[in-house]
């Protein structure tokens, strides 16, 4: 039994003794079409559309491509808070990387650079691609514009070093984010086998490869390097960064499919885009598809009126606002235990404000999530444990913001990530951590509040 506990489960087995002693009890199982023996799939998911495809090119879809993010194969040294400490590690790590292969290419040694060089965990994080490189005396330039703003996991942003040298893998986030300065807004869903549950989140940020667990991201825009034929086009739309141009990511045959749905009504890709999205939350959809979403992309379905299209693409407006916007929302009014801190005088905020690490109110099984204490000087009381129903990749939006707005040091490189770099550096706010905590909270209730609004799944 999946609810079972440890104790419980031995104490059964105990029982049983052996095999025999399950006698009856034996359920004959058989695999469905797609080989599932357990779990198996809703068959009705099939009918629905594909968000997208790309094994089958003929294939009606949503979206005309997608990507999974960053995967960089060493992020201690290529995210950081602080800007000007992932500068200077990216200049260290790239400065010893050209040492080793300029060492290895003076040596005249026949055997491979990734047999010579030096594993030295405070200099460089070696990976594949990088050894490959090396093998065939690639040099790699430092290029400070490379260090741009990252959705690094929910709600938590980073600086990072977006480099197809020194990344493992950018799969086809250039076509989404092709210069440091473009926002595109993409929705990031939980890969196929994600063992955190289904998620999604809209983000307008590079995306990491765990923002949300092994996610692939649809965008709204693609972003193309034109052709010759095309180049009288370049600058047709406006915030397309030169050299590039721009298309819609929703096919037109995917608007299509749904336009067909519900004539008479005039609908947009980008109110499809809101759509897919609302949709994505409705707690029917999940529940009902959970076997489905837990082995392979969504399917969208075309609910059975306009109405009900309208009201999840609506809703799907009004998430992705609140989401993408979150550092913006309306911070919530925690109680502090020792007083309210606009009455204070804090003579050294970033002292004050300092955050290293969380914790609830009590520990263990009497965990008191009503209360968090961020550090020595502030401790947040009433906080609505209602607020941590909005679960994104595995957990509470809030103790993402626990979890990440704190100080860390890797043990192999001696890296030091700190939070509190990116309040004052970035956002020019020692109390960010604080703040941002409270702006979650109002996200994660109305989040909870639009999600419980949705209508019931009724699909064509």
């Amino acid at each position: 039994g999946n609810n079972l506990g440890e104790k419980e489960k031995l104490s059964i087995i105990r029982e049983l003794a052996s095999i025999e002693g399950i006698g009856d009890q034996w359920i004959p199982i058989e695999p469905d079409q797609h080989g599932d023996w357990t779990s198996q799939r809703d068959g009705s998911f099939d009918d629905f559309i594909r968000t997208g495809d790309k094994k089958d090119k003929d294939a009606v879809k949503i979206f005309d491509n997608f990507t999974q993010g960053v995967l960089t194969s060493r992020d201690v040294w290529c995210y950081n808070s602080s800007s000007l400490d992932l500068h200077a590690n990216m200049q260290k790590t790239i400065a010893f990387y050209n040492h080793e292969v300029t060492r290895f290419g003076a040596s005249g040694l026949k055997s491979g650079a990734r047999d010579t060089v030096e594993r030295n965990a405070t200099q460089i994080s070696w990976s594949r691609a990088l050894l490959n490189d090396a093998d065939r005396g690639k040099l790699i330039n430092y290029v400070q514009s490379k260090i741009v703003i990252s959705a690094y996991r929910p709600f938590t942003k980073q600086w990072s070093y977006f480099d197809r040298r020194f990344n493992e893998m950018v799969y086809l986030t250039e076509r989404l984010f092709p210069v440091s300065d473009i926002k595109n807004l993409y929705i990031m869903v939980s890969g196929t086998g994600a063992r955190s549950g289904f998620t999604a989140l809209l983000c307008e940020d590079l995306p990491n490869f765990h923002t949300v667990d092994t996610g692939q991201c649809f965008p709204l825009k693609l972003f193309e390097k034109p052709s010759a034929s095309s180049a009288d086009d370049l600058f047709a739309v406006a915030d397309v960064p030169e050299g590039f141009t721009v298309r819609d990511g929703i096919t037109d045959a995917g608007l299509k499919h749904f336009q067909d749905a519900y004539p008479g009504e005039t609908i947009a890709k980008e109110d499809l885009f809101y759509y897919v999205y609302g949709l994505l939350h409705s707690e029917d959809y999940r529940a009902k598809y959970a076997d489905n979403l837990s082995k392979e992309l969504p399917r969208i379905p075309r609910v059975k009126t306009a109405a009900d299209f309208w009201a999840f693409s609506r809703a799907g407006r009004e998430l992705g606002d609140l989401h993408v916007n979150y550092e913006t929302a309306e911070p919530y009014p925690v109680t502090i235990k020792q007083g309210d801190l606009r009455l204070a005088d804090i003579k050294n905020p970033e002292a004050f404000y300092r955050v290293t690490k969380w914790a609830f109110g009590k520990a263990g099984k009497e965990k008191d999530k009503t209360t968090v204490i961020y550090n020595a000087n502030i401790t947040m009381q009433d906080i609505p444990l209602e607020a941590y129903d909005y679960v994104v990749n595995g957990k509470p939006a809030l103790e993402w913001v626990m979890e990440r707005q704190v100080v860390k040091t890797d043990k192999d490189s001696g890296i030091e990530n700190d939070a509190n770099r990116y309040a004052i550096e970035t956002m020019n706010n020692p109390a960010y951590p604080l703040e941002l905590f409270q702006h979650v909270i109002t996200v994660s209730l109305r989040t909870m509040e639009i999600v419980r609004g949705l209508p019931k799944l009724e699909v064509m």
